[in-house]
């Protein structure tokens, strides 16, 4: 027998006899080399893959939690944008109220005036479920932007108003009874059938100046004085009705007219607020409601200056 041979003996059986099958020493050392570099790239490809799998099972977690925490930005920055607009819508109601005091006071214009009047912000930034899987990073960095504009508008508006109300404050300490004097609130609860200005008759079909407003209600609702001063009217007058006329000294009279019952009579000290009348149908009129007129000087001007109340 060779020494660069392996001698491999097989027995096919108990009849048979043994074979003997000689296999060169080089083959078997080439084919344990090729065995060994098999298993060895078998086990560094298993390596790697698990190691790869491993790596995107991470980045996968990782991406879902970076959207978690961006969904949650983006809500908080959308709940933070409805706030910055209710705050608009509230600086917004306070210039109005703040204008009907000026021209209640008349002081005038706003003490500073703002090159930009639109202050309306916020509303919808077109947000959606469906542009979530688009760059919620850019989305959510130009909602900032957006509420960074606003929210130095904001700031502006807020700093005018400041100085108007500091301004109404100073007026008001100095002028207390004036205030009590003037008219602001509604005589009575209800809705405003016919402003003050030109309309057409609901009588004759003709244009006719209307010096108050027609305040829809119920047969019966309470008229209240919409500010302090003294009863010199408490009867019927011509169209009106039965009226009630109240000076409030500075020029300033009002009118509380079609009444059905009357709760004051002619040189009542009232206050603001206390209930003068029935809402009634008396006089011309076309069904319950309350006619209210504001003068000035004895000149009738719009009654909408002169109710603070939304």
């Amino acid at each position: 027998m060779r020494k660069d041979d392996y001698t491999l003996m097989l027995f096919p059986g108990e009849a048979a006899s043994p074979k003997k099958v000689r296999i060169p020493k080089r083959f078997v050392r080439t084919g344990l080399i090729a065995l060994v570099v098999l298993l060895t790239g078998v086990t560094g490809s298993s390596i790697y893959f698990a190691k790869n799998y491993a790596q995107l099972i991470s980045e996968q977690t990782e991406v879902a939690d970076l959207r978690r925490q961006s969904k949650m930005q983006k809500i908080q920055v959308e709940k933070f944008a409805q706030q910055v607009q209710d705050f608009s819508t509230e600086m917004s109601r306070l210039e109005r109220f703040a204008s009907k005091l000026r021209v209640i006071t008349d002081l005038g214009d706003s003490p500073t005036p703002v090159a930009e009047k639109d202050w309306g912000v916020g509303g919808p930034y077109g947000l959606s479920s469906q542009s979530f899987a688009t760059s919620l990073e850019r989305e959510a960095l130009s909602m900032v932007e957006q509420l960074s504009g606003n929210l130095e508008q904001l700031d502006q508006q807020a700093r005018v108003q400041t100085v108007s109300f500091q301004q109404l404050d100073e007026f008001f300490k100095n002028q207390k009874s004036l205030l009590s004097s003037t008219p602001s609130v509604w005589p009575t609860r209800g809705w405003v059938t016919s402003g003050f200005g030109i309309r057409k008759s609901p009588f004759t079909g003709l244009r006719e100046k209307h010096e108050g407003w027609d305040i829809g209600a119920r047969l019966g609702s309470i008229v209240r004085a919409t500010a302090d001063g003294v009863v010199v009217i408490a009867g019927r007058e011509s169209g009106y009705g039965k009226m009630v006329e109240i000076d409030h000294g500075y020029g300033i009279a009002t009118r509380y007219g079609h009444n059905s019952k009357h709760m004051v009579k002619v040189g009542d000290r009232v206050k603001r607020g206390q209930p003068i009348s029935e809402v009634g149908n008396t006089g011309r009129s076309t069904g319950p409601h309350l006619h209210y007129e504001v003068l000035l000087n004895r000149v009738p001007v719009n009654p909408k200056n002169y109710i603070l109340e939304d």
